[in-house]
């Protein structure tokens, strides 16, 4: 009965268009469309009348840290910021730890650089064996030299499977990477070596781009020299 249910032919039923005379205010609501828009009403509503309750029953001795270290933007409340949250010493101290994490993981690096670059130069020097034939005239020396033609066997590098050439680019692709690493790490290590020593007490002053000698693309900083005592 089912098979013949679907034989036959059914009118296909349309959804109400918006009528000419509405379409200003846009597509006709569905009912589906009116129950999304009901639940984002009433969980609005129910939001309200909870945060209601809550201010009906707040304590007005209530105080907590937040009421003074906010404040309110737009509606919003946001902290203020805290700009001098740490002293001057805690801001150097804070600065020579990262400077020591930094200078581990360039030494770090540089170990691993060594290792690497130590293992793709045994897998690219190849034997080298050399022996001095000493020949007593121009037929001796012939001699000497189709004889070594002959039994010479050098080993064919040509025939390196194909997983070894790739594991062999990967490895130099790292090497690259970390000597990348390493330059940049040791410029920043740099700068905040400079940013360290700017800190210190002292009158200083930046030097202009004729009186550096060795011109760099850092800036040069002099110190006043000061009578030690």
């Amino acid at each position: 009965m089912s098979s013949l249910r679907n034989a036959i032919s059914r009118r296909a039923h349309k959804e109400r268009s918006q009528p000419e005379a509405r379409k200003k205010y846009g597509l006709l609501e569905k009912r589906k469309d009116y129950i999304i828009r009901a639940k984002a009403f009433h969980r609005k509503e129910d939001l309200i009348r909870n945060l209601k309750e809550k201010a009906s029953f707040r304590n007005p001795d209530e105080f907590y840290f937040k009421m003074i270290n906010s404040k309110t933007v737009d509606g919003i409340h946001r902290p203020k910021p805290e700009t001098n949250k740490y002293t001057e010493e805690e801001l150097m101290l804070l600065k020579h730890k990262d400077m020591g994490y930094i200078l581990q993981a360039i030494q770090s690096e540089k170990k691993k650089i060594e290792r690497l670059s130590s293992t793709l130069h045994e897998l690219d020097n190849k034997p080298s064996n050399k022996h001095v034939y000493f020949a007593e005239d121009r037929e001796e020396a012939k001699e000497i030299h189709s004889r070594i033609g002959e039994s010479s066997s050098t080993p064919d590098f040509g025939n390196i499977p194909a997983r070894i050439k790739k594991k062999t680019a990967s490895s130099y692709k790292e090497l690259e990477a970390r000597k990348l690493r390493v330059q940049k790490l040791e410029k920043l290590y740099a700068d905040m070596a400079l940013q360290k020593e700017l800190k210190k007490p002292g009158r200083k002053r930046k030097l202009r781009e004729e009186e550096i000698e060795n011109p760099t693309s850092q800036p040069v900083y002099k110190w006043h020299a000061q009578r030690k005592r």
